[in-house]
Parts: C-alpha cells; structure tokens; sequence
C-alpha cells in the first residue's frame, strides 16, 4: 500500500507539497463556485424551459447557497472525524453525481432539489480549502497562499457567465449543469494522490444534530419569508408564521450552542472582537459577492436586453482583474494591516455597485464591463485581508471551526442578499408598478448600502 502520510508525500514532492495539495482544495472550491455562478446566465432560459417565474427560479441560486450555508459549520465536526483526504474526496464525488442528476432533471422541483443537494455539499467543502491552506503554511506565507489559491478560484466565476452564456445560446440550459462535473472528477484524482492522511485525530464526540436542525429551520423559514413577501397580498398568515419560526429557531440555535460541549458554532471565537467583525464583515461580503453575481446576468439581460453570451462576456473583464488584485493583494496581507485593505475593497466595490444603479439603456458595453472590473478589484482586496485579519490570530487546532465560521458567514449573507436582491425586484416591478430598469436600480443601491454596512465593524480589526 502506497504511503500517504505528511512526511512520504514530502519525500515524494518536496517542498512543492504545498501547492499541489492548494490545487487539489483549489478544485473542490472552483466547482463550487462554478456552480454557483454559471446558473445565472441560464436563469431567463430555465423559466422559459418550466414556464415558472422569478419567485420560483431564484431558488436555484438561493436554494443552492442555503443549503451551503447549513451544512458549512459541518466541517470542524468532519474534519475531526474523517480527515481532510477522505472527506474531501468523497465530496467531490458525491457533487459530481449531484450534478449529473441536475442536469437531467425533468420538473423544476427536480432541478431545484438537485441544486440543494450540491450547495449542501459544497458547503462541506469550501472551509476545507482554508483549513488547508492555514495548517500546510506558516503565518508568513498564508496571505500569499491564500492569493494563489483565490486567483484560480476566481477562474471559476470568470470564465463560469462567459461558458455558461456559450451553452446557452448554442446547446442548451442542461450542459449549464454538467459543468461542475469534469473539475470535481479531476479532483477526486487529486485527492487520492495529493493530500495526506490525517496526522492525529481528537478523541470521537458527539455530532450536534440538534444545533443544525435549529439552524436549517432558522435559515429555511427565513429564506422561504423572505419570499413569501414578494407576493405579499393573501400571505400575511405565511409570512406570520415564517418570521416567527425563523425567530425562535435562531434563538434556540444560540441556546443550543451555548450549552452543548461540540457546538457546530464555536461561541468562544465570536466573543473575540476581532474575530466577530470579521464575521460580520464576511456577510456583507457575501452579500456583496453573491448580490452581485446574481444580479449583473440578469440585470443586462432582462432590462438591457443583452443576449446571455453577451452578459457572460461582459463578466470575463471582471474576472481577470479579480485574478490579478489576487495575488497582489495577498502578498500585500503578508505585510500591511489587514484594516485599510479591507476599507479600500469596501468603498471600491460600493462605488462599483453605485454606478450600476446609475445606469440606464443608453450605456454600452463597455461601461458596464468597468463597473463590474471596479468591483472585483474592490472584492480582491478585500478577502485575503479578511482571511489573514480573522484567522490568523487562532491557534492551530482553531482553524477548522474558524474557517468554517468565516465561510458560514460569507453564505449567509448570500443566500439572504439573493434573497433579498430578489424581492426588491420583483416588488419594484409588481407592487410599486417600477419598470424593469428601475427595480434593478432600487436592487443595486439596496447592495451598496449594505456593503457600505461593512465598514462599522471594521474599524476594530487589527490583524
């Protein structure tokens, strides 16, 4: 049997261990976020296909996120018990065939389940990523890992609206959801030649069902309120009932984590200033990332009238400019105050998201491309920093529950930005009786503001 622990896969690879095991999690983590992202350009061609509406079609980015944002703090629990290499690669297998069965899907309730059981999986997989990076490297080198690591992650998004807008309009919304498969298979090869078996495991304790119950209830009836709203008249009663449900359950979460010994969520971390706002922080980003991924494709296709090739294009600038503040941006979090980059990317990405909402049908491609380059500038500098500024400061046997933390936050300011972007423009256009462009403007300045939120909470991170 081929030897797979630490010091005969060093013996093997070198000192270049490190980065064949980033590129193996690297893979994990730009399968989902292709996943994630290539959805949206086929979104106009997914209701046509089901003949269903906005209210029903958003549950294929948001149902995806959500179910991401449940299962994220999963992770700690995971990697303790199972180890990174089989954890990893069983999840990368189990995606792919998720995959498979999304893009046969033959009802939207299908393609919608299919959807949920991927974001599920995927949010056992991208903590892993950043666990990774921060136990394989020392503190000196994580901002430059995290860089490499993020600028192939941002290949993904990039390329993901310009392939998915190619399927599109030359084969069909279908192949949008093969996508995925092809990297998670190369990944799974990676695994199984690349990561380590674990060097020692913690005695075996409880999984705290309880506390993820609490939570899918908390994050499912929100979610499921959130759209009730967009067809507000005759679902008061819903709505009601959600809003409480969401409410208790949230509270009861709290409790749950405060008095169990294994708590999903490790409360000891956020009573640590720095890392607390962090965390807030993460969910404005994920609101920033998310929001405005969902929002860019269909909002040029649906009130500019681009075709879905053309929205996939107009992302592909963005994603090169993400793939180059990358790096940069992570070397500059080896030396700098993770603080002013993270102040920089906030009012760069808001500028961004404010011009969108200036923007009418007179303005050409061109500028739309600048205003989506401006604002992945602004995330690029952001999230190297973010990670460096929150992680950090933990002890090694930390990083598995405080990477899950960091990357639970940033999900659940998507699955609820989506959310929310959602009913802003279906309300904008059916109970205020806006036009199409102008309930996309009231969704672009709803973004800003709460990216603008942000910069409260970060004005106690120190690094």
């Amino acid at each position: 049997m081929k030897d797979f622990s630490l010091e005969a896969l060093l013996d093997r690879h070198g000192t270049r261990w490190r980065w064949l095991a980033v590129a193996t999690v690297m893979l994990g983590t730009m399968a989902t976020v292709l996943s994630a992202t290539i959805v949206n350009v086929a979104l106009p061609e997914i209701m046509a296909h089901f003949q269903v509406g906005q209210g029903v079609a958003h549950w294929l980015v948001t149902g995806f996120i959500a179910a991401m944002t449940t299962t994220m703090l999963t992770t700690g629990w995971i990697l303790d018990h199972f180890g990174l290499r089989r954890a990893l690669g069983s999840a990368m297998l189990a995606f792919t065939l998720l995959a498979f069965a999304g893009g046969f899907a033959t009802s939207p309730e299908w393609l919608i389940l299919s959807r949920i059981g991927m974001g599920a999986v995927a949010g056992l997989m991208q903590p892993m990523a950043m666990y990774l990076v921060f136990r394989a490297f020392p503190k000196e080198k994580r901002g430059q890992a995290m860089g490499i690591y993020g600028m192939g992650v941002i290949l993904a998004p990039a390329l993901g609206p310009v392939v998915g807008g190619f399927i599109v309009d030359q084969l069909d919304w279908r192949y949008v959801m093969f996508a995925p498969a092809p990297v998670t298979l190369l990944g799974v090869f990676m695994v199984y030649r690349y990561l380590p078996w674990p060097v020692s495991r913690p005695e075996p304790y409880r999984f705290d069902f309880p506390g993820l119950i609490w939570l899918a209830l908390f994050i499912v009836s929100g979610l499921d309120t959130l759209n009730a709203l967009q067809h507000a008249e005759g679902a008061g009663t819903r709505i009601s009932i959600g809003a409480s449900v969401a409410l208790v359950s949230l509270i009861l979460f709290i409790l749950r984590e405060r008095h169990t010994p294994h708590p999903l969520l490790n409360l000891t971390l956020l009573r640590r200033p720095a890392f607390r706002d962090a965390s807030l922080v993460a969910i404005a980003l994920g609101l920033a990332l998310f929001g405005s991924t969902y929002l860019i494709p269909l909002f040029v296709q649906s009130a500019l009238q681009f075709s879905a090739t053309e929205a996939g294009l107009l992302m592909l600038p963005a994603g090169i400019a993400l793939g180059v503040t990358f790096p940069l941006a992570g070397r500059l979090a080896d030396r700098k105050p993770p603080r002013p980059m993270i102040v920089t990317g906030i009012v760069t990405f808001a500028a961004s998201t404010a011009l969108f909402a200036l923007s009418d049908l007179a303005l050409g491609f061109f500028w739309l491309a600048a205003w989506a380059v401006i604002g992945r500038i602004g995330l690029g500098l952001i999230m190297p920093a973010l990670s460096t500024g929150a992680l950090n400061p933990l002890d090694p046997t930390e990083l598995g529950y405080g990477s899950s933390i960091i990357n639970f936050s940033r999900q659940l300011g998507g699955a609820f930005g989506v959310n929310a972007v959602a009913l802003t423009i279906e309300y904008g256009q059916q109970g205020m009786g806006l036009t199409s462009i102008d309930a996309f403007h009231n969704a672009w300045w709803l973004v800003t503001g709460f990216v603008l939120l942000a910069l409260w909470p970060v004005r106690r991170i120190r690094g």
